[in-house]
């Protein structure tokens, strides 16, 4: 599931991102921007594909190509 965090300072937010990638990033975004302030905001998940692989599907179709182009050269 993707995650996307908002800092409750400012407008920052992070990119879509596993939820410790970025929780961490928003940390480090407070240490830096907000120091002092302990992390805050809110936390968004991505509602239109929350179960999304990403690229893997795409990753194994061609991998699978790949080996049957291997397998049919002569």
């Amino acid at each position: 599931m993707a995650y996307r965090h908002w800092c409750g300072e400012c407008g920052y937010r992070t990119g879509w991102l596993s939820e410790s990638q970025g929780e961490f990033q928003q940390i480090q975004h407070y240490a830096r921007q907000h120091p002092g302030i302990p992390p805050g905001g809110s936390v968004e998940i991505n509602r239109k594909n929350p179960n999304s692989l990403g690229c893997l599907p795409v990753l194994g179709i061609l991998f699978l190509l790949l080996i049957l182009a291997a397998s049919c050269r002569r």
